[in-house]
């Protein structure tokens, strides 16, 4: 089964049928027209190019022979209780320090310390007299595609092209999410 683009909206909240409250995110997906067909033989690999106002993006697949070029996929192919994963670009928080970005201890706040959020010793001293790669330092925080995985439909209202996910979805309103089924 293959995905659907789609916005993301908003959040809001809806009552089930039991009557708890569900914390949903809205996401306008599709019609999404297949724009191009990639095989074996041609290109090396089978995808579908999938296609939401002015930008595509390239499925991977076990067998595009089903689908033809121009077809279009909308929200009727996912149904209420569906699991579903979401990708998305995440929300970019520029330059950040250890504890902002790994969640790490801060040291003693008391008089004399120095070392109050910085990340302390990088490595050891002459062996191996340098630092593994890997090591957790100030950086670069958010700002890349990320996949939320096991996300239930709670609801698809195929007239506004709207999906209701239960639970948060990558990026910041407005930003571009594929929703595939798990």
């Amino acid at each position: 089964m293959i995905g659907i683009l789609g916005n993301k909206r908003g959040m809001t909240q809806v009552f089930d049928e039991n009557g708890k409250l569900l914390g949903v995110t809205v996401v306008e997906a599709g019609p999404c027209p297949i724009t191009q067909v990639k095989t074996e033989e041609k290109d090396g690999y089978r995808a579908l190019q999938l296609s939401f106002g002015k930008k595509t993006r390239e499925i991977r697949l076990d067998q595009p022979g089903e689908y033809q070029k121009g077809q279009e996929l909308k929200v009727d192919m996912f149904k209420a209780g569906d699991v579903v994963k979401v990708s998305g670009l995440t929300i970019g928080k520029g330059f950040a320090g250890n504890v902002k970005r790994f969640h790490t201890h801060r040291g003693p706040m008391s008089h004399g310390s120095k070392s109050h959020r910085i990340p302390g010793s990088s490595g050891s001293g002459t062996t191996p007299g340098r630092v593994f790669k890997g090591r957790k330092m100030p950086g670069r925080l958010g700002g890349g595609m990320i996949t939320v995985k096991s996300l239930i439909v709670v609801s698809v209202i195929s007239e506004k092209n709207l999906l209701l996910l239960k639970g948060a979805v990558p990026g910041k309103n407005g930003n571009l999410v594929l929703v595939r089924k798990s």
